[in-house]
């Protein structure tokens, strides 16, 4: 599935809530069905820079794809980080670095969250299109 095919089935499955307290539960739910990160990654060099809660980011590359696994302290940011992995993870470094992640803006996240908040989300892109352009960088 494309990144913008995903992408248009989240803004699809937000557009049923109109209240953001909906919205923010579904975020919530999101982050509690992520499978939990594997303890041995929760390093340091894992931590995202930038997030004022802790959320730690695994990438690992085989046969030209990006797998994400991610996990945070945070409820919220737990979502958040489980739709960037659910639109970005199994996708190639090229189709991460070209994409256009407008479902951001579509589902109204962006003027939702605090400043610190949207600070961290634009960090972990950040951070998930640096592995995608190493990963290039290797092939």
């Amino acid at each position: 599935m494309s990144i913008n095919d995903i992408q248009d089935e989240i803004i699809e499955e937000f557009s049923g809530f109109d209240d953001w307290m909906d919205k923010y539960q579904l975020l919530i739910d999101l982050g509690n069905d992520q499978e939990p990160l594997d303890e041995r990654y929760k390093t340091e060099s894992n931590l995202i820079d930038g997030c004022q809660s802790r959320v730690w980011l695994q990438a690992d590359y085989h046969d030209g794809i990006i797998d994400f696994t991610a996990e945070s302290d945070a409820l919220i940011v737990k979502g958040i980080v489980a739709l960037l992995i659910r639109v970005l993870s199994g996708q190639t470094p090229k189709d991460i670095l070209d994409a256009d992640l407008y479902f951001i803006d579509q589902i109204g996240l962006k003027e939702h969250l605090s400043p610190t908040r949207s600070n961290g989300l634009l960090a972990m892109v950040k951070q998930m299109r640096m592995y995608a352009l190493a990963f290039s960088a290797k092939s």
